[in-house]
């Protein structure tokens, strides 16, 4: 940020607030289309279930995912398989919990404040930029560019939590391509490059079914492949709380034989 004082501060204060109002119609109008091409804002809101069936691929090998979600209530689950051994993340809408039975862990435990953060992002179905003013955050159109030969828009968007994100939108369909975004994990900030692709409809809805996702500037990345997604499907709401924990009885030792 760059600081200025006297009437330069307030000189920009003005310029900022001008050509705010002028990028905040074109970004909101670019966010409408948005909206618009992933199916509307009434279909998008009117879904109440969703289960995702695919894969994963990077570091540790090709396995397994799924993930379910309440929109409505803000719920979230994902399940993983890694080495034969079923792994958890759920957010049920106010906390957090998850199983890793790979790191030794087989018992449910509450998330660390950081994935709790992470957890809560993921199960905003609607993503960010819809109603982003609701949601404390804001958006700012940085212009048009060139993404690997794609005419882009760039928006910039700022969480209420702090993170940065720039997102490009393909120009004539207005979905996403690609997002980068710098996060702070475990104390360091990171950035990350978020690639979407083939998008396909689901009862009127457009989804990306491929996402791969990697440190800027690194060759290695994850990516996630979805083969089936189906929406408004019966997922029980029980599925997001936290599994309750059966205490172990203590061995205790026989009683003293008598003499």
């Amino acid at each position: 940020m760059i600081r200025k004082t006297s009437i330069g501060l307030l000189a920009a204060m003005l310029a900022a607030g001008a050509a705010g109002a002028l990028s905040a119609q074109t970004a909101e109008e670019l966010i409408e289309k948005n909206i618009q091409a992933k199916g509307g804002r009434e279909k998008l809101k009117a879904v109440k279930t969703v289960r995702v069936t695919g894969k994963m691929v990077g570091q540790m090998g090709e396995f397994p995912v799924s993930m379910e979600m309440l929109p409505p209530a803000h719920k979230v689950r994902f399940d993983f398989v890694v080495q034969g051994m079923t792994g958890t993340s759920a957010y049920d809408g106010q906390g957090g919990w998850q199983v890793m039975p790979f790191l030794g862990k087989t018992d449910p435990e509450p998330m660390s404040a950081e994935d709790l953060k992470e957890a809560k992002e993921e199960a905003d179905f609607l993503g960010p930029l819809f109603d982003y003013k609701d949601k404390g955050n804001q958006v700012e159109l940085l212009g048009k560019g060139d993404l690997e030969g794609t005419p882009v828009y760039k928006l910039k968007l700022t969480e209420k939590s702090g993170d940065v994100s720039t997102i490009y939108l393909d120009a004539e369909t207005y979905l996403e391509l690609k997002e980068e975004s710098s996060k702070t994990m475990r104390g360091q900030v990171v950035e990350l490059e978020r690639t979407f692709g083939d998008y396909k409809k689901v009862d009127g809805l457009t989804f990306p079914f491929t996402m791969e996702t990697k440190s800027k500037g690194q060759q290695a990345a994850q990516t996630l492949s979805i083969t089936k997604l189906e929406l408004n499907v019966d997922v029980a709401a029980s599925r997001f709380d936290m599994p309750k924990v059966q205490k172990k009885k203590e061995e205790t030792a026989p009683p003293p034989k008598p003499n």
